[in-house]
């Protein structure tokens, strides 16, 4: 959990997406796909950030939940069941860093900001610094990162995390959720693509 937008690793301007937008998918996936790896060649980690024991901070949790299956391509840590924390956040990176070979890694998280932010999910290049709110250092995650602001910021963070609204977060979850299967999608196809050009391209060489 960031408990303020501020609390970002990029100077890039943040793409802002409001959860009940009627493109918001659509919306959502272009922007995913925009940050990306252009070379098709990395794997794609996708690490949700949160706990299912406090409802504004299970947006990660509840997101890993709902991809887990979908995808095919993408690689996911951090779902209801297997929740990724400040507790094991470390030990899950360590992990991630020694079975997939220069990752690029999608953080995930919930966040507090102004009034008028929440309910809108941003998009941007660059890592995040979760755990915020414990008393404990953990580490920047993620070479992009998706943020969904869930609540307001400024004051008994704890307790306005646990009376966040169950709908908002689920509603913000599903739109990120489908957001990045779309992505998976898009992103596979273009890769095929790419492939079958320099398939063709070698073929007419050699004919």
């Amino acid at each position: 959990m960031n408990l303020k937008t501020g609390l970002f690793q990029s100077d890039k301007k943040l793409e802002r997406v409001y959860y009940e937008e009627q493109q918001a998918i659509q919306l959502l996936s272009s922007q995913i796909i925009d940050n990306l790896p252009k070379l098709f060649i990395k794997p794609i980690v996708i690490v949700c950030i949160g706990t299912d024991r406090s409802t504004g901070d299970s947006l990660g949790p509840l997101v890993g939940f709902n991809i887990q299956r979908e995808l095919s391509h993408f690689h996911v840590y951090g779902t209801l069941k297997d929740p990724v924390h400040a507790v094991n956040l470390e030990e899950t990176l360590e992990f991630i860093k020694e079975k997939h070979r220069n990752p690029f890694i999608i953080a995930i998280d919930a966040c507090l900001g102004r009034l008028k932010s929440v309910g809108y999910i941003q998009v941007a290049e660059g890592s995040i610094k979760p755990g915020a709110g414990v008393n404990k250092e953990l580490p920047a995650v993620g070479n992009m990162h998706i943020t969904g602001i869930v609540n307001v910021s400024g004051f008994m963070e704890f307790f306005v995390l646990q009376n966040t609204r169950l709908h908002l977060v689920m509603s913000m979850a599903d739109i990120i959720s489908k957001g990045l299967i779309e992505a998976e999608k898009q992103y596979l196809e273009k890769r095929l693509s790419i492939r079958r050009d320099w398939l063709a391209d070698r073929d007419s060489a050699i004919n």
